[in-house]
């Protein structure tokens, strides 16, 4: 995406990490989800230190992690219902008096302090989605009100990630984004192949040298070993876990090291762990995760659904939408369309953008109407659809409108958080020159996803940073309380596949199928939420339940504003005048 004004260029370079990481905006997001700021949150002053968790299942927790958190109220905006604070963990667990890390918490109180159970500690999914500003956005509609009444609703930024000490891979955030806002999206010939790879290096090499101390104690065995130092804290004797996405392979991990901490884990959107730490034998990362497959499969939904709702989808009006989608997919491949953005600005939208922009969107059956009036616009300006198509179009929402409900993506402190679990626990192929061929093959077989899922993990091959202390298996469960594993039958992120293997790892798994669209069940299904909260207040689950979403997409009352919680995914490009944009200024 070539950019033509100063706010342009700065989303230019915000668009760059989400294309190239994994679950910076997809798992992965959950999801990514937007990070905050490092200014956003202040937590309280820093607690007493506090030992970590063991790191094999069979180890004890070191003592002395009785003390409790210090809140104070949290000084963001928007946040008055909450409290925040710090607490140190070491960043080693070998060496639990040795150097600390910070980890940045925040809690929305239970609304019936005296029939209390606990807390529910919440994981929104990544690597690298940050817990403090996605609680703050989501945490008094997240659930139902059964357990917004029993439980305090926790969240923190893990390890690395956000305003918790973050794994950063340039000195400054400035020279960060002037390297990423110089960067391909996607390479899209040879000669790109070869740049791509380069600038893959280039990252992984800024990212050991600045952040390698931190990515190499980042596992999600050590964020698993800190979440049982945060339930200590707490003051729970067990811990009510809910993880979205990345947030499962995380509530596995917790379950492996501590078996008989569990009370109860509800586990939306699963990751197969083995899948994740592999081996990878010679096998593309992003092949193994199934994005690809699981976003054509939605995507096939998307059209399917929008070609049966005539005007209510707008694509319609130009034609077959796969077949105008397909035609804007090959202009722009030819060349980027120059889009007005306002105030004499305009922004380059490339094939590599699009395709970001369709998948992410897809995560959230709430955008699929403002996805379908954005592409048919983009079929206007890419002459795919004639220009008399434009008066019908001007009916809807205008292409700037479409843009402000379909991009934004939060300051983050940088791209190195997202890639610090992700490279310490998985396994890749090895072999960088090998990923434009496997990549193309992967493309075959799901067009246009293929490309952009396949190259996930390209950085992690030149990060030169290991941590002794990631879990990697095995992955067979030995907790004996239920757990509540979701899977949604057209996720794009994770794909529903992996939703019943994930689910066989355990002694007592009650398995939840979501029949509909979208990453996760966050805001889609009353149905879902009540058997969520049933089972965190009663610990009551039945297996083979299965709920519906609430609302098709392209329904009648999904074209108005929607005011119902959805899980934040990366929403790619940030152009001049979104809101992410205005707030940069």
């Amino acid at each position: 995406m070539t950019l033509r004004s100063t706010a342009s260029r700065r989303a230019r370079a915000a668009l760059t990490p989400a294309l190239s990481l994994l679950f910076v905006g997809s798992l992965l997001a959950v999801g990514a989800v937007p990070a905050q700021s490092a200014t956003t949150a202040a937590p309280a002053a820093p607690a007493a230190p506090a030992a970590v968790g063991a790191s094999t299942a069979s180890e004890a927790s070191v003592p002395g992690q009785a003390e409790d958190i210090s809140w104070s109220s949290c000084a963001v905006d928007g946040a008055e219902a909450f409290d925040c604070a710090t607490v140190e963990v070491p960043s080693d667990c070998d060496e639990p008096r040795g150097r600390t890390t910070s980890v940045a918490v925040t809690r929305l109180p239970a609304l019936d302090q005296e029939n209390r159970i606990g807390s529910v500690l919440v994981n929104f999914g990544g690597p690298g989605g940050p817990g403090v500003s996605t609680l703050h956005l989501l945490g008094e509609d997240l659930f139902d009100a059964s357990v917004r009444e029993r439980f305090d609703i926790v969240s923190f930024d893990p390890r690395a990630v956000g305003t918790s000490d973050p794994a950063t891979c340039f000195p400054t955030a400035e020279a960060e984004q002037e390297f990423l806002g110089s960067s391909l999206a996607l390479p899209l010939t040879r000669a790109e192949n070869g740049r791509f790879l380069g600038e893959a290096a280039a990252l992984g090499t800024a990212c050991t040298v600045f952040g390698g101390d931190r990515i190499a104690t980042a596992s999600t065995a050590n964020v698993a070993r800190d979440m049982d130092v945060l339930r200590q804290r707490l003051g729970d004797d067990e811990l009510t876990y809910v993880g979205y996405s990345y947030g499962t392979l995380l509530g596995a991990t917790y379950a492996a090291l501590f078996p008989d901490n569990v009370r109860a884990l509800v586990l939306d959107g699963t990751v197969d762990p083995r899948a994740w730490t592999g081996p990878a034998d010679g096998e593309l990362f992003g092949t193994r995760l199934r994005q690809a497959e699981a976003g054509t499969e939605t995507y096939g939904e998307f059209v399917r659904l929008c070609a049966e709702v005539g005007e209510r989808c707008a694509l319609n009006a130009l034609g077959n939408p796969a077949e105008v989608v397909e035609d804007v997919y090959a202009a722009l491949k030819e060349e980027p369309v120059e889009v007005p953005v306002g105030d004499g600005a305009t922004v380059e939208l490339g094939y590599a953008d699009v395709v970001a922009q369709v998948f992410f969107s897809m995560y959230d059956t709430a955008s699929w109407p403002a996805l379908a009036g954005l592409l048919a616009e983009l079929a206007v300006l890419t002459d795919v659809a004639p220009p008399s198509a434009a008066r019908t179009l001007d009916q809807g929402p205008s292409l700037n409108e479409l843009l402000r409900r379909l991009g934004f993506l939060e300051d983050y402190p940088s791209i190195g958080g997202g890639l610090a679990s992700l490279c310490v626990d998985a396994d890749f192929p090895g072999r960088p020159g090998s990923y434009p061929r496997k990549v193309a093959e992967l493309d075959e077989q799901y067009p246009h996803f293929g490309l952009l899922r396949g190259w996930v993990g390209i950085h992690c091959e030149f990060i030169a940073a290991q941590d002794e202390d990631a879990y990697t298996g095995p992955w067979e469960q030995t907790t004996e309380e239920p757990v509540l594993v979701i899977g949604t039958r057209f996720d794009p992120a994770t794909h529903y596949g992996f939703t019943a293997p994930y689910a066989s790892l355990w002694p007592d798994a009650r398995m939840l199928t979501v029949e509909g669209w979208g990453h996760t069940t966050v805001g889609v299904s009353d149905c879902a939420d009540a058997a969520i909260g049933r089972y965190l207040v009663t610990l009551e689950a039945d297996d083979g339940a299965v709920c519906h979403q609430d609302r098709v997409p392209f329904a009648p009352e999904t074209l108005r504003d929607d005011p119902r919680p959805a899980l934040p995914a990366p929403r790619i490009p940030v152009l001049p005048g979104t809101a992410a944009a205005d707030a940069e200024r």
